[in-house]
């Protein structure tokens, strides 16, 4: 076991060594040593790796567009899905409050993009343009610096090659005059005189051979020399200079790298972060907790109907038998429609925007105390509307007390400021502060006369006379009960009361049947609450006159009917102030079509 670890650890040193070594052979290495004659080599080489460095600067570009892109696409996202100005009451919700949470850490996910994309253009893609466009440069430099260095030492072996050519042209010259001189002196018919003339060429050839020679000899110590200087001094500091611009982009592309992944690393505690809000979100939701805001928000308050009593009509009166089944099937509740069994809710439900009592509703349509909601919500909307009340009145407080601290600064020293300045800004504070005062008490009054009324009406005496004779009353939208007898629906009273709620804070127009040649009833009509429908089989309403159509109306609303230019209908309810006109026509089914037409569109003949 013992020389098992031995013999690993002996292993281990060597290949440490043997890396050690491999490192100090590489940093010994030269091109202008080891790769002397691979100029055009090296050339190439460079320019491939120049040409791969502006690649990964391509596709950092690319990257940085898509990072971009993406983050765009994150923030358009988050905008689509922001909640509308409808969707605002349903904040209180943990699910919808997570989801808006959700948003924006995804929003701030897109900001971290944003800035991936940002120091990826600003720090790395710009750093290698210029080492790009630097390392260019000097490629281009060292080339033509080798490129002159190549053609000094062609130059120079071109000129040793011509003295060479020069003395072996001279030599052979001189060795034929010497010849030439050799067979003249051996010649015995030649004159003295020619024989000199021989020796004199041998003599000048020889001299012509010597001076080339020595001129060869001269150049080629030239170039000795130039090669020598080339190849070991003048060429590796070229080449030396390419090894270095190429070790430069190598190391520059390992930086960026680097670089790149750093700039990545620096958001992903952040982005870390954002899914931990992410998380965190969804943990925030409690199904129990939105179940109860649901309740709390379309809870009414009213109380579920007691037991119907058992009629025994054995003990009825004979004479009333009839009167009392009469009237009993006349204020059903159940059924829904209009009095000719088409199904039509009444008019203020529908076209409430045209209502006589519009001027008492608020800005989102609803009345001022808020009485045409269930007693639940009613009473909610009051303690909203009271704490904001309040808390108008506070910051309106705060700012009165700031003017008169003001007034008082510069009463005392006028050279601050005019104190009149203060005083307008402070009357209007004090008229602001009063309105908002009566504004307060008024609504502390409608909400004291809500609890009241949802008092009287959860009381065991108000459930039982919910029911009364066998009938059910119909409960208003703000928790009142109005009860419906069997009997004396033409006595006085009944009859007050039926005027009460045609009234314009009640939202229930004037029967027709005021007006003259009527014959029907309208307690069924004045039964009805705010919301309810009724149905019943009796008789179709009785016509008042006869209208056209001036111009073509498209029915958009429920309740109402379309006509086209020039149709004759007939009128069974005129305008009430709404601006709608109640009309009949038939229609193919050998039935009628009634509904509600805008009273401008139409032109009346009613029967005298």
């Amino acid at each position: 076991m013992a020389s098992s670890s031995s013999s690993r650890h002996s292993s281990n040193n060597k290949l440490a060594e043997s890396e050690n070594a491999s490192a100090e052979n590489s940093n010994n290495m030269s091109w202008g040593i080891e790769l002397w004659d691979q100029n055009d080599n090296l050339a190439i080489h460079t320019n491939r790796g120049i040409d791969a460095l502006d690649k990964y600067a391509n596709f950092l570009r690319d990257r940085v567009a898509i990072e971009t892109e993406y983050a765009g696409k994150l923030r358009r996202l988050v905008k689509n899905y922001q909640p509308k100005k409808k969707e605002e009451e349903d904040n209180e919700f943990t699910s919808m409050q997570a989801f808006r949470n959700l948003l924006k850490e995804v929003g701030d996910l897109a900001g971290q993009r944003e800035v991936v994309s940002e120091s990826l253009q600003l720090q790395i893609i710009q750093g290698v343009t210029l080492l790009s466009k630097t390392l260019r440069d000097d490629r281009k430099k060292c080339l033509s610096d080798g490129a002159m260095l190549q053609q000094n030492l062609s130059t120079q072996l071109s000129s040793l090659e011509r003295a060479k050519r020069n003395y072996e042209k001279a030599y052979r010259d001189s060795e034929k005059a010497v010849e030439n001189y050799k067979k003249a002196d051996m010649d015995l018919n030649l004159s003295r005189a020619e024989v000199e003339r021989y020796k004199t060429i041998m003599t000048s050839k020889i001299q012509q051979s010597d001076d080339a020679k020595n001129e060869y000899a001269n150049q080629l110590q030239k170039t000795n020399n130039l090669q020598q200087q080339h190849f070991s001094i003048l060429l590796p500091a070229v080449l030396s200079r390419l090894q270095e611009l190429d070790e430069k982009r190598t190391r520059g592309i390992r930086e960026f790298i680097i670089g790149a992944a750093e700039v990545e690393s620096s958001v992903a505690p952040i982005i870390a972060r954002c899914m931990e809000g992410i998380v965190k979100a969804g943990e925030s939701i409690n199904e129990k907790e939105d179940s109860f805001k649901v309740i709390e928000r379309y809870q009414s308050g009213f109380t579920p109907p007691t037991d119907i009593p058992f009629e025994d009509l054995s003990k009825l009166d004979p004479d009333s038998l009839q009167d009392h089944y009469s009237n009993s099937m006349s204020n059903h509740l159940t059924m829904r429609g209009t009095m000719s069994a088409n199904k039509i809710k009444k008019r203020v439900g529908i076209f409430n925007i045209f209502g006589s009592n519009k001027n008492s509703l608020t800005a989102d349509g609803q009345k001022e105390d808020f009485s045409d909601l269930p007693p639940n919500q009613q009473r909610k909307k009051l303690q909203a509307k009271i704490a904001e009340l309040q808390q108008k009145i506070a910051q309106e407080t705060n700012a009165r007390d700031g003017l008169m601290k003001m007034k008082i600064v510069y009463e005392t020293n006028s050279s601050l400021g005019n104190p009149m300045t203060v005083e307008g800004q402070l009357n209007e504070s004090e008229h602001k502060l009063e309105k908002l005062k009566i504004d307060l008490k008024k609504y502390q009054g409608y909400f004291e006369r809500a609890n009241q009324a949802q008092v009287a009406n959860n009381s065991p005496q108000a459930n039982r006379n919910q029911l009364q004779n066998g009938h059910r009353t119909s409960r208003h939208s703000n928790g009142s009960a109005d009860d419906h007898h069997d009997e004396g629906d033409d006595q006085p009273d009944d009859a007050g009361s039926l005027s009460s709620s045609a009234s314009p804070e009640s939202g229930l127009g004037t029967s027709h049947t005021s007006l003259p040649g009527s014959g029907q009833g309208s307690a069924n009509e004045n039964a009805i609450g705010e919301d309810a429908y009724f149905e019943t089989e009796v008789e179709p309403l009785q016509p008042l006159g006869t209208c056209r159509a001036l111009y073509p109306f498209e029915a958009s609303s429920e309740g109402s009917i379309p006509m086209n230019e020039g149709e004759e209908l007939q009128v069974i309810e005129i305008d009430q102030g709404d601006g709608w006109t109640r009309v009949r026509r038939a229609n193919d089914s050998n039935g009628w079509d009634e509904g509600f037409v805008p009273t401008s569109y139409i032109e009346c003949t009613l029967y005298a």
